[in-house]
């Protein structure tokens, strides 16, 4: 191996294990912004506990009380929560 790539290889190593609490800290902020626009949108949540990205902008998430909704920005730029069937 050369100089320049071992040194690459022993970096990435080293920030590895940084990588998936970064991640975790994202994921963290999004159920909780989430939480927040569907409290904001009157429908019954009380805290996101899951939630999968469906496109950029498009989320499904599910919430601690066993409702889920699909929260999203439609065309006209407007942020959209509709319930989903369970």
């Amino acid at each position: 191996m050369t100089k320049p790539t071992l040194c690459l290889a022993r970096c990435l190593l080293v920030l590895t294990p940084f990588v998936a609490p970064l991640a975790a800290a994202d994921d963290e902020t999004l159920k909780k912004d989430l939480t927040a626009v569907i409290a904001l949108h009157g429908m019954p949540c009380g805290e996101v506990v899951a939630v999968m990205v469906r496109a950029e902008n498009d989320y499904a998430a599910s919430c601690k009380d066993g409702n889920r909704y699909r929260v999203y920005i439609n065309p006209a730029e407007r942020v959209v929560v509709e319930a989903l069937k369970s």
